[in-house]
């Protein structure tokens, strides 16, 4: 039977009930004893999560939040035989380039709330009408409202065909990518899927990774030798995904079953990857936006699905993806582990920034940089 192909329109509508039903979970949440060190070293304080919930549980308000997502034109529509949803918002300047954008876990679509205003109607933020962009922002098979997925082997390629499809359905012929975290990944890898197609590659965060050809570490710079310790030093860093690559299936139902679980895990990387100068997770990012991308997790039962993630592209994370001549601007923020030799090695690295400031979830953290690093690569 052929696809159905059509795009339908989507709004977020959350039923009432499984909001009292959260709230009603963190009430009776079974916290485990503190670590007999009350610091990050073993894993989020207990102190830390029983106030973060009980804001949650008390003090969040889903529904403004939601509101503040269906301002946002969102579509849904099956491809590769799932049900997939994107964040659709055209700009009102007629020569707006398109550009599809990809978040990573994670993270979600939740993580552009602040830069799509500004990259769609560049003119009402006080920046140039020319720099304008056509947004599309798809949720990852498997994540939020593109999942549960039923269907496994969504490999990066696989996400890129599906991207690739998106944007001929969406009606765009020529159009740029961007991506942080498995965006960084997805957004190369449609550039070689669609070469005739993408303009432009920008990612933030790592390009490529290291293989047995790396340049020795003497001749790295400073900050270069420590970006390389992110990618050989992982040590207990790795947790997280050595358990998704392997048995996410298992994890899921702890995380499905418990909202002080899922806002443990996804928070504990909120601490870690953000701007290293900020001490706690809302130092860096706003706390409500923290807490809706955790709820988008929740409220969707998405947490295995999107942990397959991990399993299903397990063997594209360190391969070469081939070599790429489509144009490619890399944005590196302050822990992530970018290395331009190495990403000139695949992929054809025309624009190179470094910033003081922001982090892993540059889009949250960060919006302005980023934003204006997207445009200048572009334009």
């Amino acid at each position: 039977m052929p696809e159905d192909s059509a795009l339908r329109p989507f709004r977020i509508a959350v039923p009432q009930a499984d909001l009292d039903d959260l709230r009603a979970r963190l009430a009776r949440t079974r916290w485990p004893e503190e670590a007999p060190v009350a610091d990050w070293s073993y894993g989020v304080p207990v102190g830390y999560l029983r106030g973060l919930a009980e804001y949650w549980r008390t003090g969040y308000d889903w529904r403004a939040h939601e509101a503040e997502l269906n301002r946002f034109p969102q579509v849904t529509t099956v491809i590769d035989g799932e049900h997939l949803h994107a964040l659709h918002v055209r700009s009102p300047e007629p020569g707006a380039l398109p550009l599809i954008v990809t978040h990573g876990w994670p993270g979600s679509i939740v993580e552009f709330t602040k830069v799509i205003g500004p990259l769609t109607d560049p003119r009402s933020h006080g920046a140039d009408p020319a720099d304008a962009f056509h947004v599309v922002a798809p949720s990852l098979p498997g994540f939020a409202f593109s999942g549960p997925t039923r269907s496994a082997g969504w490999t990066l390629r696989r996400i890129a065909r599906a991207w690739a499809e998106w944007m001929d359905r969406l009606g765009y012929e020529r159009y740029g990518a961007q991506g942080g975290d498995t965006g960084s990944l997805v957004s190369p890898m449609l550039g070689r899927v669609a070469p005739e197609r993408v303009v432009g590659v920008h990612v933030n965060g790592a390009l490529g990774h290291p293989r047995g050809d790396l340049v020795a570490p003497e001749d790295l710079t400073g900050p270069e030798r420590a970006r390389l310790r992110l990618y050989t030093d992982t040590g207990d860093r790795s947790g997280y995904a050595t358990i998704q690559s392997t048995r996410p299936q298992t994890l899921a139902y702890g995380l499905q079953d418990s909202p002080a679980g899922q806002l443990a895990w996804i928070t504990e990387k909120f601490r870690e990857w953000t701007d290293p100068a900020r001490e706690l997770p809302e130092d860096a990012v706003d706390r409500d936006q923290l807490l809706t991308n955790v709820s988008v997790y929740w409220l969707t039962g998405t947490a295995g699905s999107s942990a397959r993630l991990y399993r299903d592209g397990a063997m594209d994370w360190s391969q070469s993806m081939g070599r790429s001549a489509v144009p490619t601007g890399v944005a590196v923020f302050p822990g992530d582990a970018g290395i331009r030799r190495i990403a000139e090695r695949d992929d054809n690295v025309v624009h190179w920034s470094e910033f003081g400031r922001g982090g892993h979830f540059a889009a949250m953290e960060a919006p302005d940089l980023l934003v204006e690093d997207v445009r200048a690569f572009f334009r």
